[in-house]
């Protein structure tokens, strides 16, 4: 076989592959759309769950899950982001490369590959019941922070080892310390990167349910009125339709919500190209 038929159907077959991601994924947001679009209305966004005659959680909207689900993605922002990103920053710039750094990182690299039912079944016994937070919306969101912050941070470092040695090197040449180096380079230049973690660590969040239904998600739960307080989301509430006996009315409800989510999702990775592409724009080396 000479070299060009073997890159001919190397070519082939990672274009074959490229072709079955993409095809895998129109047809799953294809077949969401056709069986949930239809389920959308003002109803659905402005009501709550309410159940039939038998039962089921199938009537009404789905007004509590999104609000649950939005504020849970703010409980996650706010508390997985700083921590990753600073710990990130931290281990590379003011570790280094040591021994005890790479341990570190070997740890971290470990728990991003933790499942999440173990993550909920850690945030059900320290927080739920040794801290006595109770089934509630902190309870999940610290839960799920905990779940991607060691994303966030595999994803920082990669950000920050990419930025050039050489910016690093000129700004400490002109007089300027580490701490200013970072603030006014290091992570300028690194923030298009660290906004592509982060936000695929919040659309990771985002469809979890394992975590929620051991911390914090409950049927008959309303809006939630603080941070103690039950709530809903919705990756459980598209798990409960699934499981419910009344399927001819919870399938569609189903897709309706899961047409939703990924709506949400999509809005989130616009969000964050929007605010990338500013930044290296910006910021180029």
């Amino acid at each position: 076989m000479n070299r060009r038929l073997k890159e001919r159907i190397i070519f082939n077959l990672l274009r074959g592959c490229a072709i079955i991601v993409v095809l895998m994924l129109v047809v799953i947001l294809g077949y969401v759309v056709v069986n949930g679009a239809g389920m959308l209305s003002i109803d659905l966004f402005t009501q709550d769950p309410a159940p039939n005659r038998h039962g089921a959680m199938v009537n009404g909207g789905i007004l509590s899950p999104i609000v649950g689900t939005i504020m849970l993605m703010m409980l996650v922002l706010i508390i997985a982001i700083p921590i990753g990103v600073l710990g990130s920053i931290f281990l590379v710039e003011y570790w280094g490369d040591s021994k005890l750094s790479r341990i570190w990182w070997l740890v971290i690299n470990n728990l991003a590959g933790v499942p999440s039912i173990v993550w909920g079944l850690l945030g059900v016994a320290l927080l739920v019941y040794y801290l006595n937070f109770g089934l509630s919306l902190i309870a999940a969101g610290i839960t799920l922070s905990l779940l991607v912050l060691p994303i966030i941070m595999v994803s920082t470092k990669e950000a920050v080892e990419a930025v050039p040695s050489s910016i690093y090197e000129a700004s400490v040449a002109l007089g300027a310390t580490k701490f200013q180096t970072i603030i006014h380079h290091i992570l300028p230049y690194s923030a298009s990167g660290i906004l592509t973690g982060t936000i695929l660590s919040l659309s990771r969040a985002a469809g979890e349910t394992a975590p929620l239904l051991l911390t914090g998600v409950a049927v008959n739960a309303s809006i939630p009125d603080g941070l103690f307080s039950k709530f809903q989301a919705l990756p459980y509430y598209i798990y409960l339709m699934t499981q419910t006996s009344d399927r001819s009315a919870a399938i569609p409800m189903a897709y309706a919500a899961a047409l939703v989510l990924i709506l949400i999702i999509v809005g989130m990775n616009l969000v964050a190209i929007i605010l990338r592409n500013n930044y290296r724009k910006k910021y180029r080396w």
